[in-house]
């Protein structure tokens, strides 16, 4: 190992090594690329939005209830796409339902729309559910990542949208009034992009209005940054969309989170590489990157998350990652012993040995007993979309 710090935790149910229980929602496809969260039916509960990218179908989870959640979920196809990187919810019509859009890369290079049933008795009917390209994306670019959000405040929901390699950007769908006439939406592009992994809608200059927190792993503007949101009558402008970094254009930074690490009261940026999570802490007057080295035993990183892990007062991290073939871990979380500001955590076990390539970690309360589980997927052992079942809670 690297590093390893004698912490001893008296309350952990769990050797250090020991994996958590690993929950099935769904592995009857195959690829599954990200899981987006939303309460789709109004009963409180997370549900989810999937695409199967090998698999070629858009699927969505309906969260069964505290008590069953141990079980595979109720899940409707939405949509059968090729090379789906993303899915994600969104009332796009006004109509009170809840679509999807999802994001293709490979031969497809489009983006479609999943309309739901206009009756929400048939949410879970695939039969019901209709979908269409986006015509102004349409073999355009390779999608990566779309974020719902209110851009001109015209007409209800817009979308940014976000793709890699060739013609590689960042920029937003104008969704019109009618937003079932998909030929009428129209792509404003922001800025060039090289491989876009996050974006987050997040008011980072306290001035009242979400921004877009943004990570780009490759090319010339690579790194981790946020435009800053310039309100919806210069919001057509993409000059009035100014760009301020905060750091890692010396790495390949995958996904990124938000949270506040040390307690201090501040945004911090959790990003990570493929050897290390890198901690973007901000302060009055800038921000100061603190480097905290992956374990041996692991593979290479692909998202980072914090929180508090084992409810004892103190921000933890949980990272997942990418060519982790066993013997090496795909999942893990660290600890600190006295400070945040130390270089080498201790690590324990998630995931263990199962899994090659997994996803963005989503922290969310599954099962309802006060404490954060994890929600991920992984696309080459075909483990699935499924949730981890954090030890610790009450």
């Amino acid at each position: 190992m690297k590093y390893f710090l004698p912490a001893l935790f008296s309350s952990f149910p769990l050797l250090a090594g020991e994996p958590w229980e690993r929950h099935t929602i769904d592995k009857s496809s195959k690829g599954a690329d990200g899981v987006r969260l939303a309460d789709v039916n109004s009963d409180g509960l997370m549900d989810i939005a999937t695409g199967w990218e090998e698999g070629g179908v858009v699927r969505a989870y309906l969260h069964p209830g505290h008590t069953k959640t141990k079980q595979e979920w109720p899940t409707v196809t939405v949509g059968e796409v090729k090379s789906a990187e993303d899915a994600v919810f969104a009332d796009f019509d006004g109509d009170g339902n809840i679509d999807v859009v999802s994001s293709c890369e490979g031969g497809t290079k489009s983006m479609f729309v999943h309309w739901a049933p206009k009756s929400s008795a048939a949410f879970l009917d695939s039969s019901k559910w209709k979908t269409e390209a986006i015509p102004v994306t349409a073999g355009k670019q390779s999608w990566m990542y779309a974020l719902p959000k209110s851009i001109d405040r015209k007409n209800g929901i817009d979308l940014i949208v976000s793709s890699k390699g060739k013609n590689g950007s960042v920029g937003w769908l104008e969704i019109p009034k009618n937003a079932r006439n998909v030929s009428s939406w129209k792509y404003h592009k922001l800025q060039d992009a090289g491989w876009i992994m996050s974006l987050i809608s997040i008011d980072m200059n306290k001035d009242g209005r979400k921004d877009i927190l943004i990570s780009d792993r490759r090319g010339p503007k690579r790194g981790v940054y946020w435009l800053e949101y310039p309100g919806p009558e210069a919001a057509i402008d993409p000059l009035q969309w100014k760009r301020h970094d905060i750091g890692g254009n010396n790495r390949e930074i995958k996904f990124i989170s938000h949270g506040d690490l040390d307690k201090d009261g501040r945004l911090d940026v959790i990003a990570i590489d493929k050897t290390s999570i890198v901690w973007f802490r901000s302060t009055e007057s800038e921000w100061k990157e603190h480097v905290i080295p992956l374990p041996d035993g692991v593979g290479g990183g692909k998202s980072a998350v914090t929180f508090d892990v084992n409810q004892d007062g103190k921000n933890d991290l949980v990272f997942s990652c990418e060519s982790a073939k066993a013997p090496l871990s795909g999942t893990q979380w660290l600890s600190y012993r006295d400070t945040p500001f130390e270089q080498f955590w201790q690590n324990h076990e998630i995931a263990g040995k199962s899994g090659i390539k997994y996803d963005r970690i989503v922290p969310s309360d599954v099962d309802g007993d006060g404490d954060l589980d994890i929600l991920c997927c992984e696309e080459r052992d075909q483990l699935g979309v499924f949730w981890y079942e954090n030890p610790y809670g009450q």
